[in-house]
């Protein structure tokens, strides 16, 4: 069973959605608790509330994607780097492999 914020985002299975929404509504209660303790005003409190959970909801959620896209980077580059070293290990073209005069010559 699947929780679908605005009739869209699904928060289960879109990574980063659950904890977009949580920094935001923590945010929201800060802003707007804040807000409300400085200046006793209930209406612009609630608008500083809901700023405040779309500006903290956005900011994580821009950060946190940044992050996944450069573990997914790394992972592919990881990934790639393991493929050639078991591809070329022992060979001619292994970088690690000491290369003796012989083979230079030869080469």
């Amino acid at each position: 069973q699947s929780f679908k914020l605005l009739g869209f985002l699904d928060v289960k299975s879109v990574p980063c959605a659950r904890e977009s929404v949580l920094y935001g509504s923590l945010g929201s209660l800060v802003v707007g608790l804040g807000h409300f303790l400085a200046t006793s005003r209930v209406r612009r409190s609630c608008d500083f509330a809901v700023g405040g959970f779309i500006c903290t909801m956005l900011g994580y959620w821009f950060y946190c994607r940044y992050n996944l896209a450069q573990q997914r980077i790394r992972r592919r580059m990881l990934k790639e780097g393991m493929r050639n070293k078991t591809l070329f290990e022992g060979s001619s073209l292994d970088p690690e492999r000491k290369q003796t005069g012989n083979e230079r010559s030869d080469s």
